[in-house]
Parts: structure tokens; sequence; C-alpha cells
């Protein structure tokens, strides 16, 4: 099993002394899907039990940890696709579901859709068993509320037309 844990430009020398959290963080969501491909369980079951780690974790860009919009929002998306039947879910755009993978998955096992964004999914999230809904302050982590603050002091670069 292999995990990705965001995008973003980090270094290990930028990680500091979050290294041992963010690697205890990676290991737990790894032995949340071992645990359950060791007892015979899915591979979408394993999957989805390492992302919600993920997710939880104020370490990543996922969850907990997302980064804020320019707004000082979040808007959190995640998608899943089943390789042996090619049927995909995805979520965007989605501000209080705790798990926007278990959004995803449900959005491709019981919907005709693939894609629902924005309030549109937190609807059908609603309407289905097992989506947990958080308020947006949730999402907060003061790194990445001293991340905006930071990218909001930089001057915007404006186009030829003056921004128009």
């Amino acid at each position: 099993m292999v995990i990705h844990t965001g995008a973003g430009n980090v270094t290990l020398e930028s990680l500091g002394d979050r290294e041992a959290e963010m690697r205890s963080a990676m290991n737990a969501a790894l032995a949340a899907g071992h645990r359950i491909l060791a007892t015979g369980g899915s591979s979408l079951d394993a999957v989805q039990a390492a992302v919600v780690v993920l997710e939880d974790s104020p370490h990543f860009n996922a969850g907990k940890g997302a980064v804020y919009t320019h707004d000082a929002t979040h808007e959190l998306d995640a998608a899943v696709m089943d390789g042996r039947t090619l049927r995909a879910g995805a979520v965007a755009g989605v501000k209080r579901v705790k798990n926007p993978i278990v959004l995803a998955r449900l959005v491709m096992e019981r919907s005709p859709h693939v894609l629902l964004v924005g309030e549109g999914a937190e609807a059908f999230g609603r309407a289905q068993q097992g989506v947990e809904f958080v308020p947006e302050s949730y999402f907060h982590t003061e790194l990445r509320w001293q991340q905006l603050q930071r990218a909001r002091r930089v001057p915007r670069h404006r186009s030829a037309d003056g921004g128009r």
C-alpha cells in the first residue's frame, strides 16, 4: 500500500519539529489500510480507512489540515476510483464534511454521478448514512492560518489590462 500526503512545496528541512508527528500519522494511515487488507477487506475499504486518518490529521493538506482559500474558508475535495469496475466518485468544494473521502465513495456507490460539488454535494451527504458534518472552524489550524497571512502579504501580480 502506498499513500501520498498532499501537494505543496515541502522539504524535510521545512518540516522542522513536525517531522516526527507527520511520520507517525503516515504510519497510522498505512496501518489502518493494512489492517483491513490483512483481514481480507477490500482495497476500497483500505484506501478509505487510510485517507480518513490523513483527513483527521492536522499535518496534511486534507481535511483538518487543509489550506485556507484566499477568502479564509476551506473548500475540500476528494476522489476515489475502483480499478476493477472503473467506477469513480468525487466531491469538490465541500465546507462542512469532516471526511470528504467518505462522501466521494458514497457518490460512486449510491448515485448516478461521478462528481458532486459544494452545496449539492453536502445535500447529498446529509441524505446518506455515515457522513459526519462539522462546523467550518473544525478545519482551522494555526499553521495554515499563518500560511494564509503570509500569502496575503505578497503583492498580487496584475495582468496587462490592470486586472480588469
